[in-house]
């Protein structure tokens, strides 16, 4: 088969489904060598990311004639009846990894959502960009041959939100990367302690600085918590938005000083991050997937998690898990989890375990196996 992938988001987004995106697609590539794929891109795009597939003879890349911004407005907001072959050339099946589907003539089409955060948690957007998921993912939904979802929690959502026939989705899910280990070098934990000035004792959360990862409710149960006398919180992650209140939890906490948002980190240092923390937190309102929780337990480091959306399915009992809401309980899971050691031992063997459940290479053959039933079509 021709198939063509919408490979921009894998290509600008540093961090969530751009990342998810590229674990995905470079993986299938080393699984297939026979389909042919066309990655479509914006000029706009970082070419870095296309290096993966440079000895792949059957994989190829496209520009699309214009910036992102502008090629969203043409194709959903002018309705412009420009199909995407326009750009592609013949492909038997489209797939866009992220949320929204342009026009076609003849290609079938798949869809990936990752989540239903603009529903199921409105008070984490912006409200324009709600207001316009809201309008274009249905529609694409509509289009949509086939869809998938990155949990079995989003395909409930995408079941009793849209009446979707259970049929109609496949979970692909996702995985953790071989270099996602404990990092016991002591010269590679202290470059990365150095390079982010790192307190030696500390917390660790991480996401794009926004809502709904409820680093507010983190900084407030920190700074309740008996933890606080030992140890630091560091909240890693570039700012998203509606974020102000984040800022303004930390500089009015107790104990500011303890408190460390140190902003995007490089892919490259999660390892060495994790593993320098003595627990990961990650109290999100929501999420789809949640990569960041299987990557810490991955790197043998104890993990406290919301209790909702996808989060027991992929933490499974290798976490403590509380509501997110639960400000004393997030606390208490924080202190227990820095003082009782046959806890944390429990959470790391565990987490080890849970980790290995979920990796690439299975979730770009749950793709490919997707993508087969498009041959007869």
């Amino acid at each position: 088969m021709n198939i063509g992938i919408d490979y921009t988001a894998a290509l600008k987004q540093s961090g969530g489904i751009g990342r998810y995106t590229r674990g995905l697609i470079t993986t299938l590539a080393q699984l297939d060598r026979q389909n042919h794929y066309l990655l479509m891109h914006t000029p706009d795009s970082p070419a870095d990311g296309l290096r993966a597939f440079e000895s792949q003879p059957n994989f190829s890349h496209r520009q699309y004639p214009l910036a992102e911004r502008w090629m969203t407005i043409g194709w959903h907001r002018a309705y412009l009846p420009l199909p995407v072959e326009f750009f592609t050339g013949p492909v038997d099946l489209f797939h866009s990894p992220n949320f929204i589907l342009p026009p076609v003539r003849r290609a079938k089409t798949l869809l990936t959502v990752h989540d239903l955060s603009f529903i199921r948690h409105p008070q984490g957007a912006v409200d324009k960009l709600r207001r316009w998921l809201e309008q274009v993912v249905p529609r694409s939904l509509e289009r949509a041959d086939h869809v998938l979802a990155d949990s079995a929690s989003t395909r409930r959502d995408l079941i009793e939100i849209f009446n979707l026939p259970a049929a109609a989705i496949t979970v692909v899910g996702a995985g953790v990367e071989p270099r996602f280990r404990p990092i016991t070098d002591p010269v590679e934990l202290a470059r990365v302690a150095a390079r982010y000035n790192l307190p030696p004792k500390f917390i660790l959360s991480l996401g794009t600085l926004e809502p709904r990862k409820n680093f507010t409710g983190l900084i407030n149960a920190f700074s309740q918590s008996p933890v606080r006398q030992t140890h630091h919180l560091v909240i890693a992650g570039g700012k998203g938005w509606l974020y102000d209140d984040i800022f303004a939890a930390a500089a009015a906490s107790p104990v500011a000083d303890r408190i460390h948002l140190i902003g995007f980190v490089d892919d490259e240092v999660l390892p060495a991050l994790y593993s320098l923390a003595d627990v990961f937190a990650y109290p999100s309102h929501y999420e789809g997937f949640g990569i960041p929780v299987i990557e810490a337990m991955a790197c043998g480091t104890p993990v406290v998690c919301a209790d909702n959306s996808c989060l027991p399915e992929v933490a499974g009992q290798s976490a403590v898990q509380i509501a997110a809401t639960d400000i004393e309980a997030l606390a208490e899971a924080l202190h227990r989890l820095t003082t009782d050691p046959s806890l944390r031992a429990r959470a790391i063997t565990a987490g080890f375990v849970q980790a290995q459940k979920f990796n690439w290479p299975a979730a770009a053959q749950r793709l490919l196996t997707v993508y087969r039933r498009f041959e007869n079509d």
